[in-house]
């Protein structure tokens, strides 16, 4: 129960983010949402050996943590078992690429490592960079910035409406969870021959509770498609920020950042 009302005051914790007053938080939502495309697609388009590229493009959520003042370790916090799927996934790759690729005084380091710190550092970014939209940009901002780059209305009101009513499916979780506390005192967690049944009902008590939110839905005039606010005007500030990140962005997946910096350094 406390892991359940600990996810519940995460997602309000993310929510109020969005809703500050921050650097970020005052640009328009498609701006940002442009970058963060930008930017997802250069991380992944990465050759699976070209550990330099990859990790200089740190220099896009570094800044944004720094500048909207967002804890690093709160974060990783936060996506602490998405991170860990996302490190688990290249794990393998150590025992089927042992060619040696490169020497560090001693140790050989084949290509399997280096694929799989590629792989690791990709999800990383990647989770961070949605992230860092997320805690910067209202759901709702961000489901009209979607449907102002044409992402079909169906997908628009999936995530909007998912978004909003998790909570709802984790308090009815809770209120189950309790429920059965209730009626076996002393025990620790639920037992697994109940799990069947306890998902069964919560199953059927989900569809009861969307039913009635589909009809309070339709009373205030929803017909199935999300229509959203005025589309926000783009500001200077976000013409600014789109083409500067841009930029950035671009220069860091062409030029080899790391290599030129190491070449003036020793010069």
């Amino acid at each position: 129960m406390g892991k359940i009302d600990s996810a519940i005051r995460e997602i309000h914790q993310v929510d109020s983010l969005a809703s500050r007053d921050s650097l970020l938080t005052g640009i328009a939502a498609l701006p940002k949402l442009l970058v963060t495309l930008i930017y997802i697609v250069c991380v992944v388009s990465f050759n699976k050996y070209d550990l330099q590229g990859v990790a200089s493009m740190i220099v896009y959520p570094l800044v944004l943590m720094i500048v909207d003042e967002i804890a690093l370790g709160q974060t990783l916090r936060r996506l602490r078992v998405v991170l860990l799927v996302v490190c688990a996934v290249g794990i393998a790759n150590p025992f089927f690429d042992r060619q040696i690729v490169f020497t560090i005084g001693s140790v050989a380091v084949s290509g399997g490592v280096v694929s799989m710190i590629t792989l690791i550092l990709k999800g990383v970014f990647t989770v961070l960079a949605g992230f860092l939209l997320v805690s910067s940009t209202p759901i709702e901002a961000i489901c009209g910035a979607l449907r102002q780059i044409h992402v079909p209305k169906i997908f628009v009101t999936l995530i909007l409406l998912i978004n909003r009513y998790i909570v709802v499916l984790l308090q009815e979780g809770h209120r189950m969870s309790q429920a059965y506390a209730l009626r076996a005192p002393g025990q620790k967690g639920i037992e697994w021959h109940v799990w069947g049944s306890f998902i069964g009902q919560m199953l059927l008590r989900s569809m009861d509770r969307a039913q009635v939110l589909y009809e309070s839905m339709t009373l205030r005039g929803f017909n199935g498609e999300y229509t959203g606010d005025t589309p926000e005007k783009i500001s200077g500030s976000g013409v600014g920020y789109l083409i500067l990140w841009s930029v950035v962005i671009l220069a860091l997946r062409i030029f080899p950042v790391f290599a030129l910096a190491g070449q003036v350094f020793v010069k």
